[in-house]
């Protein structure tokens, strides 16, 4: 760094130091010792009041990512920058932000990030900014990760309804996290709604079930006359997981053309071995028809039955007389 460069020095409490560059462009950090107390959350750095970032919110999703955003001070200026460290442990050393959120003014306004682990981890945030002539404020805020993580939906819904019991049976999968492997620490709610069909005179109805435990619920009020659609959410179940409620599974349908029983299984499997043997004796007497026209049958004499011409066969029989007598005289001769 060059003498010629400005530097402004922020002093926080618990030595901690911040050097910012006053060019917006740049930002370097010095840090010492951080957060002796944990609990402490929020705070803000000397410097201009109103300058510090406002409305600081992390949120984990689809397991690994991880977005922060903020809104710029109340009182700075357009070409103010911010600069976003954060870290898993306080013996870890700050990492800068890799991918920011930028507004229309090139400003940062927020951080995304990938392959993040929650475990039991707190994260240390640690936000400042640098303008020319201006002493920006820095702010800072511990974050526990799995209360911010937005749960990804419950997997592998499925709906299988039977006659019999006029009910449907509802399954699915807990949720993916990278924390939790246990499937007792979540609960649902479900959410039935029942299809409107102006052609039947048949509104649109919704039904809510919640705290439900395990991974199935037995719906009983089914009607093989009606649509349905059911989509299902998780939440925390006393583990380490976010107590807000995650996001809604895809709706599957189920009802009428989907309705599926004992009998109809036994029908439709009839129906398809009777096809698959039809076809299979088609296919063989096709079969034995070219083979038999190929292959010539011999000829019985003893059983075939001819008309015989009466005139043709005297001829042949006097032929044969006149051979055998001019044989016998040749013989006589000789």
């Amino acid at each position: 760094m060059s003498s010629s460069e400005e530097l402004n020095e922020i002093t926080l409490p618990k030595c901690t130091k911040i050097y910012h560059q006053a060019k917006f462009t740049s930002s370097v950090l010095f840090v010492h010792h951080y957060w002796n107390n944990p609990k402490e959350m929020g705070f803000q750095g000397g410097g201009m009041n109103g300058t510090a970032i406002e409305n600081f919110v992390c949120v984990i999703f689809n397991v690994s990512f991880m977005n922060c955003t903020w809104h710029v001070g109340r009182n700075v200026s357009g070409d103010t920058q911010y600069f976003l460290y954060w870290k898993t442990s306080r013996k870890e050393d700050f990492t800068g932000c890799q991918n920011y959120i930028k507004d229309n003014y090139g400003r940062h306004t927020g951080c995304r990030f990938q392959n993040v682990t929650i475990e039991n981890k707190r994260a240390y945030f640690l936000v400042n900014g640098s303008r020319n002539g201006q002493n920006i404020q820095s702010y800072k805020k511990m974050i526990i990760l799995y209360k911010i993580e937005k749960l990804t939906p419950p997997l592998n819904v499925t709906v299988n309804c039977t006659e019999a019991s006029h009910g449907c049976e509802i399954q699915w999968q807990p949720p993916r996290t990278s924390h939790v492997k246990r499937r007792a620490c979540f609960k649902y709610e479900i959410v039935i709604e029942n299809k409107a069909d102006p052609e039947k005179n048949i509104r649109s109805t919704s039904r809510t079930e919640s705290s439900i435990t395990g991974n199935s619920y037995i719906f009983e009020s089914f009607s093989a006359e009606k649509r349905y659609s059911v989509k299902i959410r998780a939440t925390d179940n006393g583990c380490l997981v976010s107590t807000s409620w995650g996001e809604w599974s895809t709706p599957v349908e189920f009802g009428t053309s989907q309705l599926t029983s004992t009998s109809s299984y036994i029908l439709s499997l009839i129906s398809v071995l009777a096809a698959g043997l039809v076809l299979f004796l088609c296919t063989v007497r096709t079969y034995l028809k070219k083979v038999s026209a190929t292959i010539p049958w011999p000829r019985d004499p003893f059983h075939e039955h001819y008309p015989m011409d009466f005139k043709i066969e005297y001829k042949n029989q006097s032929i044969m007389h006149e051979t055998e007598d001019t044989i016998a005289i040749i013989e006589e001769v000789t």
